[in-house]
């Protein structure tokens, strides 16, 4: 492990800046009952301005588009960021990494803090600091991830700010509301209008949808409820016919509606799967048009059906610390996971399967599956038995033992648009609210 002072610099091994790993930021001192800090980062172009406003990240908006760089609490009470490199833009040059105090108080109060660089467990960069080294900044770029000559590097910035996360966001090129807001989160209120005025502008074909699904949010008390929202698509052979018809783009249009009730970036991340798994770029409001037809032609259907290796995939990408493997205990995650996985057939990998729903149930991640087939499951579990349903071994998912929580649910149709769209999104709605008191009540989200 290296220690590195104010301006040391680390070139990070191919090993390590190809893969995913991790910074973390720890601090003492500062009167955190009545003040607390918070972590940001930025992605910067080749003139150290913000690439673009999803891609800073902070407690309201933890992940760029991309999934270069996440947000979560880390070990210790510390904050942790997760990063995988080769999923940045080329035209992000530097990341940085910024603490900022919200509350009174400022940085020269703290006793000592550290950003430290870990791959896996093990920790290979420190930059250590104490309160001595400033004065009254109340907002601080720790560290900074930038490319060099075709690698990247590490260095430990120290460099202070007086104002708060406002003055960084302007210092990076952002902008930031000026105007007084009565309510309690005005930033999500303003992304929330913001996101109406593209929908209006980029995609009015989704206005009636992103209503409907209002209506059905507010019905179970979620219509300010923020989450990541995954679209998971079976593309063996067998979906042709769906696929050709357009059924499956018309549901992944009213999935990106939920998508943009739950999420304020107008986007939803996409998973295809057969044989393989396909993590392809996210369906949003400025590409949805053709954009499952666009997709299947990259990535023609495939033999087989393996839902154990989507459902790992998708572990891996929003748990990183997992690695989609075992878990046993509570991974606390600032955001929810809404996963909707499509399917019109059985899985040659069941055992697999069952242990990342299993093995998810510690993970703030909630598994929503629809089988497309001849027996349809009732709107009504109260009212169904499984009797008639094509798809037992997902039935099964929905009813596994030894969970955490009970973290799936499961119903199937005839076909992608058997429902209106009011019908669906209370559908879609049937389980969820009940997983998320319950995953809180699990220490599952902060």
């Amino acid at each position: 492990m290296e220690q590195i002072s104010k301006g040391g610099r680390v070139t990070l091994a191919p090993a390590i800046a190809d893969r995913v790993f991790h910074a973390e930021f720890s601090a003492q001192g500062l009167a955190l009952d009545v003040a607390t800090i918070d972590l940001s980062t930025f992605a910067l172009d080749a003139n150290g301005k913000l690439v673009g406003e999803p891609y800073m990240t902070f407690f309201n908006q933890p992940a760029t588009p991309c999934g270069g760089v996440l947000v979560g609490n880390g070990l210790a009470g510390g904050h942790r960021f997760t990063f995988n490199l080769a999923r940045l833009p080329a035209a992000v040059e530097r990341v940085v990494i910024t603490a900022s105090i919200d509350g009174p108080g400022v940085m020269s109060q703290l006793q000592s803090g550290y950003l430290r660089l870990l791959a896996g467990d093990n920790e290979f960069v420190r930059f250590a600091f104490t309160g001595a080294d400033f004065a009254s900044e109340r907002a601080l770029m720790v560290g900074e991830i930038y490319r060099r000559n075709g690698e990247w590097r590490f260095m430990a910035s120290g460099q202070g700010f007086d104002g708060g996360l406002d003055v960084l966001v302007r210092h990076f090129g952002g902008a930031v509301d000026e105007t007084p807001a009565p309510a309690p989160a005005p930033a999500a209120v303003k992304a929330g209008v913001d996101l109406e005025k593209r929908l209006q502008q980029q995609a009015p074909q989704l206005v009636s949808l992103v209503k409907s699904a209002s209506v059905s949010l507010q019905k179970v008390g979620l219509q300010s409820h923020r989450a990541r929202v995954c679209l998971v698509l079976d593309i063996s052979g067998s979906m042709g016919m769906l696929y050709k018809r357009g059924l499956v783009q018309q549901f992944a249009e009213r999935i990106l509606a939920l998508g943009c009730k739950f999420d304020d970036d107008g986007e939803i991340d996409v998973f295809l799967f057969g044989r393989n798994v396909h993590h392809v770029d996210p369906m949003g409001i400025g590409n949805f048009a053709g954009f499952v037809q666009n997709t299947i032609n990259r990535h023609p259907l495939e033999g087989d059906t393996r839902y154990g290796a989507a459902l790992e995939a998708v572990r891996r990408f929003y748990f990183p610390d997992g690695a989609g493997g075992e878990r046993s205990k509570p991974q606390r995650a600032e955001l929810p996971v809404y996963v909707m996985f499509v399917t019109d057939g059985g899985t040659s990998d069941q055992g697999l399967a069952e242990r990342q729903v299993r093995w998810s149930s510690h993970e703030a991640i909630f598994w929503q599956f629809m089988g497309i087939g001849k027996g349809r499951k009732s709107k009504s579990r109260k009212l169904s038995s499984f009797a008639d349903s094509d798809f037992p071994f997902l039935e099964s998912l929905d009813e596994l033992p030894g969970r955490l929580v009970d973290n799936a649910n499961y119903f199937s149709v005839a076909s992608p648009d058997e429902y209106t769209d009011a019908e669906l999104y209370d559908l879609l709605m049937a389980e969820y609210p009940d997983w998320l008191k319950a995953a809180r009540g699990a220490g599952l989200i902060a």
